[in-house]
């Protein structure tokens, strides 16, 4: 196949990943400021899609660890896989992003990527052709360490914004004008997803016009590149808004104005100092670790480790299974032209197929769920009425236990004496 056309085949496939990508994370974003009515859904979408578009100019840290980092260097071409099996790589990992979307499976938009690029490159230049180095220190360790620091700085900063404002004798807490701060944490977090988010795209295309060389290795990311892939991700961003009031308007969303606000920035700082850096991460994943750690700060929190323990196995999942997927649309890419048509076809009815399978199934408040919502349901916060009704069933059954105790205790004693 003619070189020009599979870079442009890599180019577009990639920039769709993009738009995807805002479309899929609008109400990570968003949806805790419409939840507590602190902005209109009309306009949180819009400012979602402005901060997408001005974050993807910010740096692009991240996107030279993918484009110079995971994959190594061949000697003479630059890098050590060419386009068709970028191309491959990216196409399993629109597939398996597409197919969790439609399953309702938790994933990482960010984690299917790296996992097609790395099952491609495997497949096509062998295990060589991994940096295993910066995958582990830029990829896998910041997926661990980066929503346990944003779990941890969201429950501390949840747990003093309610000391703080913790209510006196005969009045109520002032809380409300957290409600008009997250309109700041929650545009640092549109801003930092498209400081992150969009960089990987940015590397993807990097990575295949040097393994084309039609670019020097080593060398800073295009501007063209930068904006296209800005204007991709802002576009998918203010697309996806439709998402946001449908799951706004189910009411299932069991935020207060304080919690999101300590959610928000601590997802934002985390991801923010994490692109400073170069680290890969996925942003989803940061933002449900501080939604997680925000409802535990709340009073009354209990973890429903189930739900949780489901949406880890979903993430450690993504990146391997998107590998399967990548490697083998990169080994049949090894039978040359016919082979890059199988999988650009393959790849086409599949989401074809993908979108007609969505539309017949009727679209309801519970499809709608962000993967946010999904891991705020990890933690079951309890009312007031709640929490005295679990005392009172406590303390009855603490009273029934030491009765029973008592009584074996004077039976005991009875056949004693008898004896």
């Amino acid at each position: 196949m003619d070189l020009t056309l599979i870079v442009v085949l890599v180019i577009a496939l990639a920039l769709f990943f993009d738009f995807t990508n805002g479309f899929h994370d609008t109400a990570n974003a968003m949806a805790t400021p419409i939840a507590t009515g602190a902005i209109s859904p009309k306009k949180a979408v819009a400012l979602a899609a402005v901060l997408n578009l001005v974050g993807a100019f910010l740096s692009t840290e991240v996107a030279k660890t993918i484009s110079g980092g995971i994959i190594n260097e061949d000697p003479t071409t630059g890098v050590a896989i060419g386009p068709a099996m970028i191309f491959a790589g990216l196409m399993g990992a629109v597939i398996w992003n597409l197919l969790t979307w439609l399953l309702g499976l938790p994933s990482s938009s960010s984690h299917a990527l790296f996992g097609g690029l790395v099952g491609a490159a495997i497949v096509g230049a062998g295990f060589g052709a991994v940096n295993y180095g910066v995958l582990l220190s830029k990829v896998l360790l910041p997926a661990i360490v980066a929503p346990l620091i944003a779990g941890i700085s969201a429950y501390l900063c949840t747990k003093l914004a309610y000391a703080i404002t913790k209510r006196q004798s005969g009045t109520s807490p002032k809380r409300g004008g957290f409600r008009y701060g997250q309109l700041f944490s929650s545009s640092l977090v549109a801003l930092s997803h498209g400081t992150n988010d969009a960089q990987k795209t940015m590397g993807v295309i990097t990575l295949t016009l040097v393994a084309s060389g039609l670019q020097d290795a080593g060398s800073p990311v295009h501007f063209w590149v930068v904006a296209a892939c800005a204007f991709a991700i802002a576009l998918g961003t203010y697309t996806g808004g439709w998402r946001i009031i449908q799951t706004m308007g189910s009411g299932l969303t069991d935020v207060k104005p304080a919690q999101g606000f300590a959610a928000e920035m601590s997802t934002a700082s985390a991801i923010l100092t994490s692109s400073h850096l170069g680290f890969a991460l996925s942003t989803t994943q940061v933002a449900s670790g501080s939604v997680i750690g925000s409802g535990l700060g709340r009073k009354g929190a209990e973890v429903r480790w189930g739900t949780a323990g489901r949406i880890a196995l979903g993430w450690l999942f993504t990146l391997p299974a998107a590998a399967i997927v990548g490697g083998l649309a990169a080994w049949i890419t090894h039978a040359g032209t016919i082979g890059v048509v199988i999988v650009a076809a393959a790849g086409l009815a599949a989401m074809l197929a993908i979108w007609v399978l969505s539309r017949k199934n009727p679209h309801t408040h519970e499809t709608a769920l962000s993967d946010i919502d999904n891991s705020g349901a990890a933690v079951n916060i309890l009312s007031k009425k709640e929490r005295r009704a679990k005392a009172k069933a406590e303390a009855k059954a603490k009273q029934q236990a030491l009765r029973a105790k008592a009584e074996r205790e004077e039976a005991e004693e009875e056949k004693v004496d008898n004896a």
